[in-house]
């Protein structure tokens, strides 16, 4: 759910959340170094991974378009997903949410159609916390352990395991069927008299009875009948809707099949909690859960530090939270410094869209990552599409330069339109650069969403979602991801030459990012030296160099689908000095294919590499 400098040397920081990612060990002078590796996570639409359905009929039942289950995971598909240079899989949409399907049978109520986005429903208005969607079952009754199943799989294969959690808001129609002994479900103790109570789980609009939002343009289910479908929905006193709106009717533009969650923070916008006291942005995970151990806090609080907890226990290794800045950062300190203290390697991402609160969310908050969206993500289209040059990069980097570990990577998930698409940059193939700059600039991890390695453009309409996005909210196929998955044999065997081509790409650059200790180490642009000062050196080029003691690169994309670019790259003294290398000839090659050598000259200390680069190339030279 839902925006030249030439910079000195930057020596990257790890965070203490840093050094909890995956490790590998190498002697050296008879002392043992712990070096870091980079992440790379797949986020896969769990509903739409195994639909072979092609039919795609807007707004086809789960009948006439097909739905994916736990099961088309196979031991296959995880290994090929893991070849490809992942080290965890995000099963997006996996907790119980609100859905326009029957499960009567098994003691689940029916949602109304007025207050479910789409047929198969929104994965972020979750109507059980402790259970799975049962759409994803084979045998919808026994959901829960087929899930459990999918963990055990995923941890054999050599993946770790991420699922969404949503704390800002659930459905409209919460219902724990499958609460542990003592939870109580959300709002069960809530004083419904009062707009604002500290430990009520919701807000309320006294006196006002919830009305079902209307519009001439939208029709629940696209005018379909349904028993449920009368222009009413029994709420009342109305609730807050989950994008914040104190109307008892929303607008049909709001978050309305949903609800906000009171984390203690008054009508007013003050906080009914205790504060963080000064200081605490230095202080670890250990340190945060002790200052929380004797504090009151809301029961909100408990009730999400608890659903966590909960999947932790069943062996999940991290979490995605949803529209986390709309979530206090002093309820993230508690709710983080609790997973830590099970699993100090939880693997934790924040949905921030707002720079201005990153650090706070990071520091004080907790979270081992966040989205850059609004930086490079957003730069990143802009060059794309030509409205602007790589100049901005330098920037940004440098913006960031004491964050930029916290700061993940994606040029596609599942609320953005697809790196293929028209909207964005038009084909895969000017999609490469792109994907080349995110995955080596910083030491952050890489994200890619299902599909998007092997040019999945998002064509398809889906009735209430259409083109440019892969729908979230209803039954529909992923045709180029289907044509990889192959009936189930997932071996690409019905992919173009071309998509076959895009995914060996993907496959060459995730593996070498997953393996590279330079990229966990230092970083400089060398953009802002040759801009002006090298003949040939386009504004749709783009150079960096990354470093560790055992690697030296450099690395150099152009973004231009229609210019090749000859010059004479320079690689300033200060970078050939920390390198340690001498005035000399050595010879570089590309690691993506590894069939471009050039030369780097080193005289009187500094580097000169003739470069010849195609549209829409990128190379990974390594000294």
């Amino acid at each position: 759910m839902k925006k030249i400098v030439l910079m000195a040397l930057i020596g990257f920081t790890l965070s203490a959340n840093a050094q909890n990612k995956k490790k590998k060990s190498m002697v050296t002078n008879k002392k043992e170094v712990v070096v870091e590796k980079k992440a790379v996570v797949y986020q896969v639409f769990t509903r739409l991974f195994g639909n072979k359905n092609t039919t795609n009929k807007p707004w086809g039942t789960i009948a006439e378009n097909g739905v994916g289950k736990f099961n088309d995971f196979t031991d296959k598909a995880l290994t090929e997903i893991k070849k490809l240079g992942v080290t965890h899989i995000w099963y997006t949409g996996v907790p119980h949410h609100a859905l326009v399907n029957d499960y009567t049978a098994i003691g689940i109520s029916n949602d109304d159609p007025e207050v479910v986005k789409g047929r198969a429903g929104s994965p972020y208005a979750v109507k059980d916390y402790y259970n799975v969607n049962p759409d994803l079952a084979v045998n919808p009754a026994k959901r829960l352990e087929e899930f459990e199943a999918l963990i055990a799989r995923t941890h054999k294969n050599g993946l770790k395991v991420i699922i969404d959690i949503v704390p800002n808001h659930i459905a409209r129609k919460y219902e724990g069927k499958s609460n542990p002994k003592g939870v109580r479900d959300f709002g069960a103790d809530d004083n419904i008299t009062v707009e604002y109570d500290r430990n009520n789980n919701f807000y309320y609009i006294p006196g006002q009875a919830f009305q079902v939002p209307t519009s001439d343009n939208y029709k629940p289910l696209n005018g379909e009948k349904n028993p449920l479908i009368d222009g009413k929905f029994d709420e009342n006193p109305a609730k807050w809707t989950g994008n914040g709106s104190r109307l008892a009717k929303p607008d049909i533009n709001d978050w309305y099949e949903t609800v906000k969650i009171n984390y203690g923070i008054r009508p007013d916008g003050s906080k009914d909690f205790p504060e963080l006291p000064a200081g605490y942005d230095k202080k670890s995970n250990k340190e945060h859960f002790a200052f929380w151990k004797d504090k009151s806090v809301p029961s909100s609080w408990t009730k999400f530090r608890d659903i966590a907890l909960y999947w932790t226990a069943k062996g999940v290794d991290g979490f995605r939270y949803d529209m986390a800045e709309m979530v206090p950062y002093e309820f993230w300190s508690y709710m983080n410094s609790s997973i830590k203290m099970k699993n100090p390697n939880a693997f934790l991402i924040a949905e921030v869209y707002n720079p201005n609160e990153s650090r706070n969310y990071i520091r004080l908050g907790k979270m081992d990552y966040l989205y850059d969206k609004v930086a490079l993500y957003d730069k990143l289209k802009e060059i794309i599409q030509g409205k602007s040059n790589t100049d901005p990069i330098t920037d940004i980097q440098k913006s960031m330069a004491d964050i930029e570990h916290h700061m993940l990577h994606f040029l596609d998930n599942h609320d953005e339109q697809r790196l293929a698409s028209p909207e964005f940059a038009g084909s895969s193939e000017k999609g490469k650069p792109l994907m080349v700059l995110s995955a080596t600039i910083s030491t952050s991890p890489t994200m890619i969403y299902f599909g998007q390695e092997v040019g999945e453009a998002g064509n398809e309409n889906g009735g209430f979602g259409t083109h440019s996005r892969t729908s979230i909210f209803d039954y529909v196929g992923v045709p180029n991801h289907q044509r990889w998955m192959n009936g189930g044999k997932f071996d690409g065997g019905q992919l173009s030459e071309s998509e076959k081509s895009l995914r060996d790409f993907y496959k060459r650059l995730l593996n070498f990012t997953i393996n590279s200790s330079a990229l966990m180490g230092k970083y400089q642009e060398i953009h802002g030296l040759n801009r002006y000062a090298t003949s040939g050196y386009y504004p749709e080029v783009y150079s960096f160099v990354r470093w560790s003691d055992k690697q030296k690169l450099i690395v150099i994309t152009n973004f231009s689908s229609e210019h090749t670019s000859h010059f004479e790259l320079k690689i300033p003294a200060d970078v050939i000095q920390s390198w340690k290398v001498k005035d000399g000839i050595y010879s570089i090659k590309d690691q993506l294919y590894g069939k471009s050598t050039t030369k780097l000259h080193v005289v009187n200390g500094e580097g000169k590499v003739k470069i010849s680069i195609s549209p829409l190339e990128s190379f990974i030279y390594e000294l």
